[in-house]
């Protein structure tokens, strides 16, 4: 089922163009990660398809429409920094987000659970860390059990510590079946809990699909020999191998997936040249967007 739709959703802000004719599909069960720097429409696309934003042309649509004008009831949300009564526990928080949102008999000791805060259930709120306080607010979107959960930078300005915290529990969101959609610059983040994702870059859609899509096949290789300048040679009338990159003692380049890296290497052998490095990785999503953006500004 298709959970969001946008066609041609556009919005300015004086000169200057934050979103520009966005077309993007999301469907149910789906964790997508809006992907882009800071400045590239990713809190404007959310701002607009919450309803907290208008929107100058173009449209979107939750759910296929069947909830009508009200699909918010569906929806739970992180656009901001988290409010809480700080002199209230976390019991007592929530009691008053089921309020506002008219939920009744929800489990609260369930969702302190889910986000690691059942010990700390009758802590003041303003007693916790800050990634104690995230985690609180992802609690508050669960209220009600949406089908659909937006979290805006749900790691920003946590430590370490509390981005690995976070990185779980909404993992652990993930694989519960939810649709999830995370805007984030953290590339390493949407990597590890995304199954999809889409790129913008100063408010244009570079790139959507599944993530495995948008990661290639190919290897990166570190290759180094005694003699750089012949290894060079082989390197560049291999036709498997592209993007080469002297790296000083070794060079780094893009292997075809149809190649195995051994296969370089003894080839490389059989003409004579001595391989003294080799170090195999896959391509990752940091890599990927950084191509797709200076493919973009090139």
């Amino acid at each position: 089922m298709e959970v969001l739709s946008t066609t041609n959703l556009s919005k300015s802000y004086g000169k200057i163009k934050a979103l520009n004719n966005l077309n993007i599909q999301i469907n149910a069960g789906e964790v997508y990660g809006l992907l882009g720097p800071n400045g590239s429409g990713k809190t404007t696309t959310l701002g607009i398809i919450m309803g907290i934003l208008a929107k100058d042309n173009g449209d979107f649509q939750w759910f296929s429409g069947q909830y009508g004008n009200n699909p918010r009831k569906k929806i739970g949300a992180i656009l901001e920094t988290p409010n809480f009564y700080p002199y209230l526990d976390a019991y007592e928080n929530l009691e008053i987000v089921c309020r506002i949102k008219k939920v009744e008999n929800q489990d609260i000791d369930e969702l302190l659970k889910i986000v690691n805060l059942y010990e700390r259930g009758t802590s003041k709120f303003r007693t916790y860390s800050l990634g104690m306080k995230q985690r609180l607010a992802i609690a508050a979107t669960l209220v009600g059990e949406p089908e659909v959960l937006i979290f805006d930078e749900p790691t920003n300005g946590l430590d370490p510590e509390g981005i690995a915290e976070v990185r779980v529990i909404l993992k652990r969101i993930a694989d519960s079946g939810k649709t999830v959609i995370m805007a984030s610059h953290i590339l390493d983040e949407v990597e590890k809990i995304c199954s999809h994702v889409i790129i913008l870059q100063k408010g244009k859609l570079l790139a959507s699909g599944p993530v495995g899509s948008i990661l290639s096949d190919d290897n990166t290789i570190e290759i180094g020999s005694e003699n750089m300048s012949v290894l060079r040679n082989f390197l560049e009338t291999h036709s498997a191998i592209k993007d080469i990159k002297d790296k000083g003692s070794y060079f780094e380049c893009q292997i075809d997936s149809s190649i195995a890296p051994a296969e370089v290497s003894e080839k490389a052998h059989s003409q004579g040249l001595m391989i003294t490095h080799l170090v195999v990785r896959k391509r990752r999503l940091e890599e990927e967007f950084l191509d797709i953006t200076n493919n973009e500004n090139a």
